[in-house]
């Protein structure tokens, strides 16, 4: 990822990450536009959602700002010691942030399919930061680059949630929300997953195939 790109990615991230501190924890939740909806289609939300919500917010914001920080190359091998450190905050917000984030799900708007949508993103979440951790564990350090980049497209997806929230609502209006937000719970993820993919493809799996044959070339022949 070059520096422009990645500023990119982290001006955005986060930004997000700044919005939601003001929207949940400033202004209030019930200030949120998305709670509002949701209370308007639901007459009341219980404690224990509220509890969840917040939980969510907060891991997801922490992730959502350390993940660029990450997965910067320069950033890593400057040090080393503080990427492990910021790796195991990621990590263990992933923990918070796909469990309560799978619960919140269940009680997603959009029906059946909004909630299928981002059940499988909290899913996804989770099994790539487990993926990421168990190949860092093996020092595998190249194939847990690739995990924790699938993993941030995933994270990143609070970020282009907020991207398509307002073409949705300015294509189909707010009277026909549950519709938009059923198509979103999949488009906010599923793309990133790809595009991930695609480098992942193009960059990294390319890296891997040139340093194979350079440590064929130093590993000495048996006679």
């Amino acid at each position: 990822m070059n520096n422009k790109t990645w500023f990119i990615f982290t001006f955005l991230a986060i930004g997000v990450a700044g919005y939601a501190i003001v929207q949940y924890f400033i202004l209030g939740v019930h200030q949120a536009g998305l709670v509002q909806l949701k209370l308007m289609l639901l007459s009341k939300l219980s404690t224990f959602w509220y509890i969840m919500l917040y939980i969510h917010i907060v891991s997801s914001v922490f992730s959502l700002a350390i993940g660029p920080f990450t997965l910067s190359r320069k950033f890593r091998e400057k040090n080393i010691i503080r990427h492990k450190w910021l790796g195991k905050i990621y990590l263990i917000g992933i923990l918070f942030g796909s469990i309560s984030g799978l619960y919140l799900a269940f009680y997603a708007t959009g029906g059946l399919a909004g909630q299928l949508g981002f059940s499988f993103l909290a899913i996804f979440w989770f099994y790539t930061a487990y993926q990421a951790l168990a190949r860092v564990k093996k020092k595998k350090i190249l194939d847990h680059q690739k995990w924790m980049i699938r993993n941030y497209s995933l994270t990143f997806a609070a970020v282009t949630l907020r991207i398509w929230l307002p073409v949705f609502m300015l294509i189909f209006g707010l009277e026909r929300f549950e519709f938009s937000y059923a198509i979103i719970a999949w488009l906010a993820w599923v793309p990133n997953v790809l595009v991930a993919e695609l480098f992942i493809q193009r960059k990294l799996n390319k890296k891997q195939a040139n340093i194979r044959p350079n440590l064929s070339r130093q590993i000495p022949k048996q006679f």
